[in-house]
C-alpha cells in the first residue's frame, strides 16, 4: 500500500516537472524568436498591389539604385574597391546633379524664374506704357524678337527681358544680354500684359535710347531728305509715316512737341523698327528743328488741297498779293486747341480764333507734288489732320524760298491723311534727289550729307 502510494507521487511529481520544463522551454524559445526577427535583414522586397490585384513592377532606377547598392556593400564586406562600372555610374550620378543645379544658365547668362506672386512684369509694362515715366525715368518697352533684336544691333541697352521659353530668349542676340535682366515668366502671364493679338512671348525693358548715339545700317542708301513731323496725334499715322521715312532713304526725323511719344506701344508697332533705321528726335521747338537742319536746306509744307482749281486761286491771290488768313492753307491751324497750349508758343492776346482776328502769315507759293521741287537738301513739313501745320511751320519754309506742296485728288473726295500723303511725297522727293544726284555726281551727295551732319 505504502509503495503504491509513492509510486503515484513520483508520477504526479515528474508530470508537473515536464509540464514546468516545457513551459519554460517555451518562453526561452519565443523570446529568442522575437530577438531573432528585430536582427534579421530582409531578403526580399514585396511589392504593392493594385485594385486589380495584380502586382505594379519597380520602376527601372529604383531596381538599378538597390542592386548598386548591394553591390557596394558586398566589395566593402570583402575589402575591395568598386570597378571601373561603379566608377562610371558615380561620375554620370555626379553629372547629372550638376546639370540639375546649372538649369538656370544658358550660354554662360544666368536667368531668374518667376514664382508664383511675382509682380515684376506687371508693375514694369503698367509703368513703362506711361509716357511721363517714359521721359522722366529714360526706359521703354519693346515687344517681339523682331523690334527687340533691332534694338540691340543698333546698340540700344536692355535692363530687363521677360521670356516665357529658353528658345525665345535663344532667338536674341545673347552676347548683347549680359547686362541685363532675365527672367523667366508664365506664357499666360506675357498674354495678360501684352499689347498683341497673338504674343510672341517676349517683353524687354531698355533704356531711353540717344539718337545720335545708335548705331544704324543702310545710311549708304539715304537721300539729303528730313521729315518734319507737325502736330501729329494719332498713333498709327506717326507710325506709319516713320515707316515711309525709313524706306525713303530719309536723312533724319523731327517732331515737334505736339506730336504724339514716338516710343507709344502703337507707334513702334506701325514703324515696324524705323526707330532703330534713322535718327528720330521728338519733343523740338521750332528753333531746335533749324539747328538739326543745314544752313542750305529747302523747307516745303504739305497741303491737303483737293483739286486744280485751288492752285489757280492761289495764282490769281498771289498776283493781287491780297494778305492771307491761316485758313486759306489746307493744313495750317485756325484754331488755338485749349488742350495743346503747353505745346504752342503763340503770342495772342485773346483765345478768339485767328479768323477773327485777321491773322495774316507769309504767302508761299503752291506746286504739284510730281513738279521738281527737291533740287538741294529738302525737308518736308506734315500736319496733323486736326490741328493742321503750325504757323512757324508756314514761316520757316517762307524763310527758306519752300514751297506749298498738294496732291490733286478727284471732287468729292476727302483729302488724304497724314501718313498717306507723306508716303507720295517722300517717294517723290527720293526720286528727285536721286535723279539728281546721278546727273551731279555723287560729289554733290557728300557735300549734301556733310551740311546734314
Amino acid at each position: 500500500m505504502a509503495a503504491s502510494y509513492a509510486k503515484n507521487v513520483i508520477c504526479a511529481l515528474s508530470l508537473n516537472r515536464n509540464a514546468l520544463l516545457t513551459r519554460s522551454n517555451s518562453f526561452i524559445v519565443e523570446s529568442k524568436r522575437y530577438v531573432r526577427g528585430l536582427r534579421r535583414t530582409p531578403f526580399k522586397v514585396l511589392l504593392p498591389e493594385n485594385e486589380t490585384g495584380e502586382v505594379l513592377k519597380q520602376s527601372e532606377p529604383a531596381v538599378q539604385s538597390m542592386k548598386r547598392q548591394k553591390e557596394l556593400k558586398v566589395t566593402s564586406s570583402t575589402g575591395e574597391h568598386p570597378g571601373e562600372s561603379d566608377l562610371f555610374r558615380a561620375s554620370g550620378s555626379l553629372k547629372s546633379a550638376h546639370v540639375a543645379a546649372t538649369k538656370d544658365h544658358i550660354d554662360g547668362l544666368r536667368f531668374e524664374r518667376a514664382l508664383p506672386g511675382d509682380k515684376r512684369l506687371g508693375k514694369v509694362v503698367s509703368v513703362a506704357r506711361s509716357r511721363t515715366f517714359r521721359e522722366h525715368q529714360g526706359k521703354i518697352l519693346l515687344e517681339g524678337r523682331r523690334l527687340i533684336c533691332d534694338a540691340l544691333n543698333a546698340g540700344a541697352r536692355p535692363q530687363m527681358v521677360f521670356f516665357s521659353t529658353v528658345d525665345r530668349l535663344r532667338e536674341l542676340p545673347l552676347d548683347k544680354l549680359r547686362g541685363a535682366t532675365l527672367v523667366k515668366v508664365k506664357f499666360e502671364d506675357i498674354k495678360i500684359w501684352s499689347d498683341l493679338v497673338a504674343p510672341q512671348g517676349v517683353i524687354a525693358i531698355f533704356s531711353r535710347p540717344d539718337p545720335s548715339r545708335l548705331k544704324f545700317v543702310n545710311t549708304s542708301h539715304s537721300v539729303p531728305l528730313s521729315l518734319i513731323c507737325d502736330n501729329i496725334r494719332d498713333p498709327g499715322n506717326l507710325g506709319t509715316m516713320l515707316r515711309c521715312a525709313a524706306a525713303a532713304g530719309c536723312h533724319n526725323v523731327l517732331l515737334t512737341k505736339g506730336c504724339v511719344d514716338a516710343w507709344e506701344p502703337k507707334v513702334l508697332r506701325g514703324a515696324m523698327g524705323a526707330h532703330f533705321r534713322l535718327p528720330i528726335y521728338p519733343s523740338l521747338t521750332w528753333d531746335d528743328i533749324e539747328n538739326h537742319l543745314p544752313k542750305s536746306v529747302t523747307v516745303h509744307v504739305a497741303d491737303n488741297s483737293c483739286d486744280r482749281s485751288r492752285e489757280t486761286e492761289d495764282v490769281q491771290v498771289n498776283a493781287s498779293h491780297k494778305p492771307s488768313k491761316a485758313g486759306d492753307y489746307g493744313w495750317v491751324s485756325t484754331k488755338n486747341n485749349p488742350n495743346n497750349m503747353r505745346y504752342q508758343e503763340y503770342d495772342l492776346d485773346s483765345d478768339s480764333d485767328c479768323e477773327d482776328v485777321g491773322l495774316s502769315i507769309p504767302r508761299v507759293d503752291s506746286k504739284l507734288y510730281h513738279e521738281s521741287w527737291a533740287q538741294s537738301p529738302t525737308a518736308l513739313v506734315v500736319g496733323g489732320e486736326t490741328h493742321g501745320l503750325s504757323l512757324e511751320a508756314v514761316q520757316l519754309a517762307k524763310k527758306t524760298s519752300g514751297q506749298r506742296l498738294f496732291i490733286p485728288i478727284v471732287p468729292d473726295v476727302d483729302s488724304l491723311n497724314s501718313a498717306m500723303a507723306a508716303s507720295i511725297l517722300l517717294f517723290e522727293g527720293r526720286k528727285q534727289l536721286l535723279k539728281l544726284i546721278q546727273t551731279s555726281g555723287r560729289k554733290w551727295k557728300s557735300n549734301a550729307e556733310q551740311q546734314f551732319s
